[in-house]
């Protein structure tokens, strides 16, 4: 037997240490939790996609009764930004989540399928992808998929 260890990089901010332009990310995510559908969990996801050209598109979570027919706020972020700007890599994805009691104190962080569409778009425009998770206590940061979805599944699986 031989284990293998992974080793991950996970840098951790106060809200106020990000630059103007992070916080404006992370305030487009806020924004977009207004817009989630969420009748059910009363759980309100929204996510902000950078661009490289500096354009933001923003997505929400959208619940369905029949579930699991919704769609999580990163992947209608990113499920947007590649239909309307195919030809413009993603550099970075904010993302915020509140309840009924407002925004989340923790950061929340995209679930399996959301972390399998990060390294897809990964993959996709040969580059890594920035990954801003807020929480009123701070802000986490992890630069490429490869940090949140260790042993992942790609196209190299299949051969």
């Amino acid at each position: 037997m031989k284990e293998v260890k992974q080793e991950i990089s996970i840098k951790k901010y106060l809200y106020e240490e990000l630059s103007d332009s992070d916080k404006q990310l992370i305030e487009a995510a806020k924004e977009a939790t207004k817009r989630s559908y969420a009748p059910y969990s009363h759980f309100n996801v929204g996510a902000a996609v950078l661009l490289e050209d500096g354009t933001i598109v923003t997505g929400a979570n959208q619940e369905n009764a029949a579930y699991p027919s919704g769609l999580c706020a990163e992947r209608t972020a990113l499920f947007h930004a590649s239909s309307q700007y195919p030809d413009k890599a993603v550099t970075t994805l904010a993302i915020a989540a509140s309840n009924t009691e407002g925004f989340t104190e923790l950061p929340v962080t995209p679930c399996g399928a959301c972390r399998q569409v990060l390294l897809e778009t990964e993959m996709r425009y040969k580059r890594p992808i920035r990954v801003l998770m807020y929480g009123t206590a701070f802000v986490y940061e992890i630069l490429g998929t490869k940090n949140l979805l260790p042993l992942s599944f790609t196209d190299k699986s299949m051969d």
